[in-house]
C-alpha cells in the first residue's frame, strides 16, 4: 500500500499533522516506536499537561533564526489549541504567566488527540521500531518492524533526545543527516545546573530550599522561583536560564529582586544578628550561609557600611559557575536540530528534499518553559499538515 504520508513519532506534533492531513482526506500512517502515543504530554506539567502560553512571541524562542518559528505560530495560534480543547469539554486554568495547564490529568490531552486521529481515518502503529528512511520513485520507503512502508510523502516527527527513559532517540536527526541536511549542535535545554565539588559543600546543606528569585547568564534572565537541590540549583529560573548558558559562564542570582537590601539592611542596625535580618526576607538556611560565606559575627551595630554594601551586593548579584547541567535525563527539551534554514518555514518541508518534512523538538526551534514547546509542536504539525 501507498501511504499519501507516513509519520514518525506519535508525541504532539506527529498527531497534531496527523489529525490535519487525515482530514484532508489523506491516508496517513503514524509510526510510535513507544508502546502508547503522546508519553510526554502524559508525564507533562506533574500530569497536568501545560499545553500552551497566553504569551506566544518569537523573542521566546531559541534557535539560529528565531523568526523561522513565525509563521506557524502566526497560522495556528494558541487561541486556536484552546478552542480544541474546549470543544473537547477539557477544563483548564492558567496557573502563572501564562501558562495554560489542565485541571484534570494529561490523559485527557493525549485522549483528545487519538480520537481526533481515528476520526480523520488515520492509523496509528504503536510499539513498532523505526528503521533507514530512503527515497523511492517519487515517494519513499520507511523500514519498520513490521515491515517496509511506501509513502509519498515523510514527516519526522520523533522529538528530541531529552528524557531516555521516556524512549528518546536521536533518530530524526539520523534521518535528516542520511538526506545532507544540516544539523544545530544539540545539547539538554530547560535543565538543572550542576556544580563542583567545593560548591555543594555548602550547597548540599541547602538542598530542598526554595524561593522566589532572578537568575542572569549575559543579558537574559528570569523572574522566578530557584531550589538549591543536593547537585546544585533547579526551579524554573534556573531552567529557563540553563538554555542560554554554555560551559565555562557564571550565573547570576539576585535572591531579593527589586528590594534595595543594602538600605534595608542599614535601617535594621541594631543588636540583631545578620541571619536574624536575613530571615525576614529569606529561608533561615539561606540566611545563615550568607551571614557565615560573609564572614560575618556580632551584631548589626557592629557592621560598617562598607559591609553591609559587600553583604547586599552578594545577594543581589551573587556569581556562580556551574560545571555542567543534569543533562539529557532530565532535560524537558533538546537545543539545537535540524537547521531551519533548510527548512520551508511555511510548510516544515526539506527544501533540497520535496516529501521529507521536520516537525517540533527534532527542528532547531526551543521554546521556553510554559508550554511555549507543547504550542510550537502543535503549530507546526499544523503548518506540514496543511500541505503533506
Amino acid at each position: 500500500m501507498m501511504w499519501d504520508a507516513i509519520i514518525l513519532g506519535a508525541g504532539a506534533a506527529g498527531m497534531m499533522a496527523a489529525i490535519e492531513a487525515g482530514r484532508r482526506g489523506r491516508r496517513v500512517l503514524v509510526i510510535e516506536h513507544a508502546r502508547a502515543p503522546g508519553e510526554k504530554i502524559r508525564i507533562s506539567g506533574g500530569g497536568r499537561c501545560n499545553f500552551t502560553n497566553l504569551g506566544i512571541a518569537p523573542e521566546r524562542f531559541l534557535s539560529r533564526n528565531p523568526r523561522f518559528a513565525l509563521s506557524a505560530l502566526k497560522r495556528f495560534t494558541q487561541w486556536d489549541f484552546i478552542a480544541r480543547m474546549d470543544a473537547a469539554g477539557i477544563v483548564w486554568h492558567e496557573k502563572t504567566l501564562g501558562q495554560l495547564f489542565c485541571d484534570g490529568p494529561a490523559t485527557q490531552v493525549v485522549a483528545m488527540l487519538v480520537r481526533d486521529m481515528q476520526a480523520a481515518g488515520v492509523t496509528l502503529w504503536t510499539g513498532c521500531a523505526l528503521g533507514e528512511v530512503r527515497r523511492s520513485g517519487d515517494g519513499f520507503v520507511v523500514e519498520t518492524a513490521r515491515g517496509p512502508q511506501a509513502g509519498r510523502a515523510v514527516v519526522v516527527a520523533t522529538g528530541g533526545k531529552s528524557i531516555p527513559k521516556m524512549g528518546a532517540t536521536g533518530h530524526g536527526y539520523q534521518v535528516a543527516q542520511a538526506f545532507g541536511l544540516p544539523l544545530v549542535e544539540t545539547r539538554p535545554g530547560l535543565v538543572p545546573l550542576t556544580f563542583a565539588e567545593q560548591e555543594l559543600a555548602w550547597m548540599t546543606p541547602l538542598a530542598g530550599v526554595a524561593l522566589p528569585g532572578r537568575v542572569s547568564c549575559g543579558r537574559t534572565g528570569f523572574d522566578e522561583a530557584v531550589l538549591f537541590t543536593h547537585r546544585g540549583l533547579s526551579g524554573p529560573a534556573v531552567l529557563q536560564v540553563s538554555s542560554y548558558w554554555r560551559e565555562g559562564e557564571a550565573i547570576a542570582l539576585d535572591l531579593l529582586p527589586g528590594r534595595d537590601v543594602a538600605a534595608d539592611l542599614r535601617a535594621a542596625r541594631g543588636k540583631l544578628a545578620l541571619r536574624t535580618v536575613l530571615g525576614r526576607w529569606l529561608p533561615e538556611k539561606l540566611a545563615r550561609h550568607l551571614e557565615a560565606a560573609a564572614g560575618v559575627t556580632g551584631t548589626m551595630a557592629d557592621l560598617s557600611g562598607a559591609t553591609l554594601d559587600r553583604v547586599a551586593a552578594g545577594i543581589r548579584d551573587w556569581r556562580l559557575v556551574p560545571v555542567g547541567s543534569e543533562g539529557y535525563r532530565t532535560a524537558e527539551v533538546t537545543l539545537g536540530g535540524v537547521d531551519t534554514a533548510a527548512l520551508d518555514g511555511r510548510t516544515m518541508e526539506a527544501k533540497a528534499v520535496p516529501g521529507l518534512y521536520f516537525i517540533g523538538e527534532v527542528v532547531d526551534v526551543t521554546g521556553w518553559l510554559g508550554g511555549y514547546n507543547f504550542q510550537w509542536a502543535w503549530s507546526s504539525g499544523w503548518a506540514a499538515g496543511q500541505v503533506v
